[in-house]
């Protein structure tokens, strides 16, 4: 990817306001528009959500990942933006801003912490599942995974016990109300987040914790600006509670499509941490995290402007033939499994990119030990953007 004002290769660029890329919520029909516009179109334009192109070729996406002087994430880093045009780090900053604050969280996520983290997981994972497997069917996502999911938090930020129900209640309610840009609502559920954030920071300044342990503290040690601390912890108390829900929902649809994989991993739950590196290349929930160019961009023959966002598209890099051979298959081991951008790449990926793999395995490893079977027995619900997968997945257990 270069900034140089020659161009080299070409598809034409085109305007893709019909494509169900941008009109559909179903994964199977947004991939498939997706390898058409990787052949066709690789950098494509749509007028939606006020205007954005979008990238589908594996190399593009990595090319500009690890490229952030160029693509920077301090103008937009999400399509739909929040609706009231905040900026919170580190996800809206560039380096070195984001630095301290990328630092900070990294340190508490070590191998040794989450070793510790693994058994109280494992704990909630049973506690949750129990009511479903007692009745015999229940809703993956929605009854189990954004509880889950607030527990993970809970535990990763040391939140007292009680908050882990309101953070899954009031999350969910935010999310859903950013996704149907509903500003005052996204405002209100927000304000009840910020309350969580200042009053874990509070504890944290009248008895702090070791660093290592505890991302508050953590961040207390960087001597950041008071805004910018607060909005860091409160964009933590939410970046674990919206793509574990679309992740098991997928996991959980194609294991129930597939019946014979089910029963191996179940067989052998040493599988597991490889079936979910190859789940999160296949079921990658986001299709809208967005850079801006520094400065007039070539690519594809075509002059992306600096303000126009960029969308890193990384569930279509995942399914790139050029990189992944039988790119829409699961492959148990696939070699190169590694080379997924299922949680970004360069110094903007995933923060928690160790704590949602343990916690992946985990949730996948306590269904498969107490059940003898499960399958989809309703209709699925779909997200929207910037996410992509199932947001609602009703399953009927054999125990």
């Amino acid at each position: 990817m270069s900034s140089e004002t020659t161009t080299t290769t070409t598809c034409p660029f085109t305007n893709i306001d019909t494509s169900p890329a941008i009109t559909s919520n179903h994964p199977s029909t947004i991939h498939a528009a997706y390898d058409t516009l990787r052949t066709t179109t690789p950098l494509a334009y749509t007028t939606a959500h006020g205007g954005y192109y979008l990238l589908t070729r594996y190399a593009d996406i990595k090319s500009a990942a690890l490229n952030p002087s160029t693509f920077i994430s301090s103008v937009r880093a999400v399509i739909p933006s929040d609706p009231r045009g905040l900026r919170r780090p580190p996800l809206n900053f560039d380096a070195p801003h984001h630095t301290p604050y990328r630092t900070a969280l990294d340190r508490t996520l070590k191998p040794a912490r989450l070793v510790r983290l693994a058994e109280p997981l494992e704990q909630h994972a049973e506690a949750l599942l129990r009511p479903l497997i007692e009745k015999g069917k229940g809703d993956i996502c929605t009854e189990f995974t954004s509880h889950y999911a607030a527990w993970v938090e809970t535990e990763w930020l040391n939140l007292a016990p009680e908050t882990a129900p309101k953070l899954a209640s009031t999350a969910s309610k935010w999310v859903d109300a950013w996704r149907r840009m509903d500003g005052e609502m996204t405002s209100a559920y927000s304000g009840e987040l910020y309350e969580i954030a200042r009053g874990v920071l509070e504890e944290r300044r009248k008895c702090p914790r070791e660093r290592e342990e505890d991302p508050v503290s953590s961040l207390l040690g960087e001597g950041l600006e008071e805004v910018h601390l607060l909005g860091c912890i409160r964009q933590s108390l939410v970046v674990g509670m919206v793509a574990p829900p679309l992740m098991l929902g997928g996991i959980c649809n194609h294991l129930s499509q597939h019946p014979a994989l089910q029963s191996q991993l179940r067989e052998d739950p040493s599988l597991i941490p490889a079936a979910i590196e190859e789940f999160v290349r296949l079921f990658s929930p986001y299709r809208g995290f967005t850079r801006t160019v520094s400065q007039p961009t070539v690519l594809h023959g075509q002059t992306i402007e600096p303000g126009i966002p960029v969308t890193m598209t990384y569930s279509a890099a995942n399914r790139d033939p050029e990189v992944f051979e039988d790119p829409h298959e699961f492959v148990l081991g696939r070699e190169n499994i590694r080379m997924h951008l299922g949680f970004g790449r360069g110094r903007h990926r995933c923060v928690g990119q160790p704590l949602a793999t343990l916690a992946l395995q985990i949730a996948l490893r306590t269904l498969l030990k107490h059940t003898k079977s499960f399958e989809v027995n309703g209709e699925l619900e779909y997200a929207r953007m910037p996410e992509m997968g199932i947001i609602s997945c009703p399953l009927s257990f054999e125990v």
